[in-house]
């Protein structure tokens, strides 16, 4: 499509004996359709390319209910080629300026896990197809009671699937369905979409009216397209003469004698079938109205072409049971001579079976219970054959279109029959639905399809992250980055308004003269020049050795110049137990430590003020770290060594990464009113078991002290109520229970992570991660990705119990626990065998 530069349609590399050579390949460039002339059109890097990343097992093809482990190391692949391609189409075509991705678009539940993830990192506009969704699997499986709901949980991973499609509402700006049945039917059934709620809040954005924090995405019906360039529909008849080749034998399609076969008068009109023999597509019940309709079987002839067999016994017990009940039905009703069902047919064949259907004019009926989309009624319109389909699903978003056929109740045999009679006997109702479905399909082209794809891609508004912006504005060299950050200070001395994170603390040192307003200004530009200060001077001086730390090109952010980085991510029940694991750690490694080779990222639930007070209880500098994550992710902060007052600096740019969807007032409000509901009723007292921690709540994270954590909620339930409300949040239960963080959707601690790396370039295959045995219930996005792990025995033991009893899908369904990128300390383990561990993970060698 003309001004689409580049596509990368990212997926797994495989170089298994058992799948073809091509799936090893790293990338494959796809061919442009039109490559005559267009070649020289094209930049150096724009086309369409298959991008295959590498992760999970080596040389091994997995099922996906299997992948879910892997996903965090898929998002990590991507993350690292998104960024690298950035770079060199910057180079080529964006004036040395990073080329961001215009949107991402996650396909099916797993890759939507993935594009929700990939486009919080990268604060891009994300887009998803579901194409067959988990709830609506799981309603079947269980009504069809071969399995319980645990079986079918243990067998398809369907409860983790089915929260990668809830995450996946939760972050996408469009969702893209074939079909308003795929809408109102499927999508319905998920707790992060109601339609009548969405229209509601639509209204409220048009008219420019608040909807209170809460948000939902845009449902775009925008069928698959089809190529019909090489279909030509047949304009004759078989009562034309038939043409013959030199030799004497004519050139029909040899399918044609293979079903004509079967038949005591072909030149009938012939009313066509094409579905599996499956109890869904409802077949035994169109042989009925078949059989049942003497006009119908005197005007016309029924050609079922269902799959391939050789032999019916061979079939599974669904299909075989179909297929005999047909058989029955044929004898039953004495249709020898006027039902058509092949044994064998190709899929190249498939297009001249329309075409013998065309030729007789015969109907294509599609008689499925409930067919989702009905990409065989746009194939038969395009061969010039009217449709006679279900009413329930895809088939009437396609007749809305094309206006060539009949709809019909499937389970009425009658109306089935009615219906393929009106059209068979009436030719020019015939002529006159052959016509509208010719004229209409190109409505079902690709290019038509990827008009409207790019226009609702167009009304998304632009995202990328918001130090780009700014580094292209500023042209200036003569700010040091020492200077800005020493602005910082002096403002945030007289202003502890977010560096604190405390909102309620006292205002008295405040200078009067400046009011909050343009204090906070004041001390975002500070910082954000501060940044943009501190990365061209780390761009300046690339990587430096021992002699230049004290040089300008060491100045902060001191993560560029660290060799690996170690990120304490234990969540201990106490802080003396947090503090030993961290000696423990920096004993470990005291050489590379005391070298700089090694930095150290403190990744936890506290809030700044909490950090603090951790800090100075157990005696600890906050310059033995580089940065900070606080509030489960709400929260990212460097250490200074330029200020003994203050040892703290916030990254408000991470704050405009993560607050996309964030609820704000509106989200705290419901929060609070929710826990207001959380009481242990004892007697005629009614204890609050929930309270909001006002104190510790910063601007990007909700906090709640939990008094009773055993008789609270689990987790789920209140992520169930803000999405059924259309908040979206990401709600963590941490410190054992007694505290609940409140976040936005797509931050966490794993995603802090990836933001070092887009914003300050920290290698994530060098990060080590330290976790105890459990932890928060963000505690499975600490094991996943292609970092390193190091899970501490005998630490955080008892919280799993209590945190993790009532997920809605196991750890072991999402933690590959046998990756060698993890490894599992003893249980007393002194720093000597967390030496050995950290060896055992090649991470201290060379």
């Amino acid at each position: 499509m003309p001004g689409v530069y580049r596509v990368d349609l990212l997926t797994r590399q495989v170089s298994a004996p058992d799948v073809d050579c091509s799936y090893g390949e790293p990338t494959e460039m796809l061919p442009p359709r039109n490559s005559e002339g267009l070649m020289d059109e094209m930049g150096e890097s724009s086309g369409a390319y298959i991008i295959r990343i590498p992760f999970g097992p080596k040389d091994k093809y997995i099922p996906k209910e299997l992948l879910w482990p892997y996903v965090p190391e898929f998002v990590d692949g991507a993350l690292s080629h998104i960024i690298q391609m950035s770079k060199v189409l910057g180079d080529q075509i964006g004036n040395g300026h990073p080329v961001w991705p215009v949107a991402i678009h996650g396909h099916y539940a797993d890759a939507g896990d993935s594009a929700a993830l990939l486009s919080g990192a990268l604060n891009v506009p994300m887009l998803f197809t579901g194409h067959s969704l988990g709830r609506d699997k799981l309603e079947q499986l269980l009504r069809q009671g071969r399995l319980s709901r645990d079986e079918i949980n243990s067998t398809y991973k369907i409860m983790r699937r089915i929260e990668a499609e809830e995450l996946s509402l939760d972050a996408s700006e469009i969702v893209i369905t074939s079909t308003r049945q795929e809408i109102e039917e499927q999508w319905r059934l998920y707790d992060g979409f109601d339609p009548i709620l969405e229209r509601k809040l639509r209204a409220r954005i048009k008219r420019n009216v608040s909807c209170y924090g809460r948000s939902m995405p845009r449902m775009v019906v925008i069928p698959p397209g089809m190529e019909f360039n090489h279909i030509v529909p047949h304009e004759g008849d078989m009562d034309a003469e038939t043409e013959v080749n030199e030799d004497g034998k004519s050139p029909d399609p040899p399918i044609w004698s293979e079903i004509m076969r079967f038949f005591s008068n072909p030149r009938k009109p012939m009313i066509l079938a094409l579905a599996r023999p499956d109890p869904k597509k409802n077949l035994t019940t169109l042989v009925k109205s078949f059989g049942e309709c003497r006009p119908l079987r005197e005007l016309s002839n029924l050609m079922l072409i269902m799959g391939n067999r050789d032999n019916i016994d061979e079939m599974s017990s669904t299909n075989s049971s179909v297929l005999l009940s047909i058989l029955k039905l044929i004898d039953k009703y004495d249709l020898y001579g006027q039902v058509a069902y092949p044994k064998h047919h190709r899929q190249s064949d498939v297009p001249d079976i329309y075409r013998l259907a065309a030729k007789t004019k015969g109907v294509f009926i599609n008689p499925a219970f409930i067919e989702p989309f009905g990409l065989t009624l746009i194939e038969a319109a395009a061969h010039g054959l009217p449709i006679v389909a279900t009413k329930n699903g895809g088939p009437v978003d396609i007749h809305r279109v094309l206006d060539n056929g009949l709809l019909v109740d499937p389970h009425d045999q009658q109306s089935i029959a009615d219906a393929l009679l009106k059209l068979v006997a009436d030719k020019h109702l015939w002529a006159k639905c052959r016509a509208n479905g010719l004229k209409n399909i190109h409505l079902f082209s690709w290019p038509e399809h990827c008009k409207t794809y790019l226009s609702k891609i167009a009304g998304c508004k632009p995202r990328q992250p918001r130090w780009l912006r700014n580094d292209d504005d500023e042209n200036s060299e003569s700010d040091s980055p020492s200077d800005s950050l020493r602005d910082i200070q002096d403002i945030s001395l007289n202003l502890k308004f977010s560096l604190d994170g405390d909102k309620n603390e006292s205002q008295e040192n405040v200078d009067e003269s400046l009011n909050p307003e343009d204090c906070k200004s004041k001390l975002e530009n500070a910082v954000l020049s501060w940044s943009k200060g501190v990365l061209k001077s780390a761009q300046k001086s690339g990587t430096t050795d021992k002699g230049e730390q004290n040089s300008a090109a060491s100045k902060f952010p001191a993560l560029r110049r660290r060799k690996h980085i170690f990120v304490i991510a234990v969540d201990s029940e106490t802080s003396t137990d947090l503090s030993e694991s961290v000696r423990k750690i920096f004993e470990a490694v005291e050489k590379e430590r005391t070298e700089g080779s090694i930095g150290f990222i403190l990744a936890t639930s506290f809030n700044v003020r909490e950090l603090r007070s951790f800090l100075s209880t157990e005696s600890l500098n906050p310059t033995d770290f580089d940065a900070f994550i606080c509030n489960s992710g709400g929260d990212l902060y460097y250490s200074s060594l330029h200020s003994d007052d203050n040892s703290f600096v916030v990254d408000l740019y991470y704050h405009s990464q993560i607050e996309y969807r964030w609820g704000g007032e509106g989200l705290r409000k419901t929060l609070v009113r929710w826990a207001s509901s959380i009481t242990d009723k004892k007697g005629e007292k009614e204890d609050h078991l929930v309270v909001e921690d006002e104190k510790t709540s910063t601007d990007y994270c909700y906090s709640f002290k939990v008094r009773k954590p055993g008789v609270v909620p689990p987790v789920r339930e209140i992520r169930k109520i803000m999405r059924i409300q259309a908040l979206r949040c990401h709600v963590i239960y941490c410190q054992n229970g007694s505290k609940i963080n409140v976040i936005p959707v797509l931050a966490s601690r794993s995603q802090a992570l990836r933001y070092l790396y887009l914003r300050w370039g920290m290698d994530l295959s060098k990060v080590v991660v330290f976790v105890g045995e459990s932890g928060d219930t963000d505690y499975e996005g600490l094991l996943g990705g292609i970092h390193k792990s190091v899970v501490l025995k005998g630490v955080c033991s008892s919280a799993n119990n209590q945190l993790h009893a009532n997920r809605s899908y196991p750890l072991t369904d999402v933690i590959a626990l046998d990756s060698p990128n993890i490894v599992r300390t003893t249980e007393v383990c002194s720093s000597a065998d967390l030496r050995g561990s950290l060896d055992e993970l090649g991470v201290l060698k060379g």
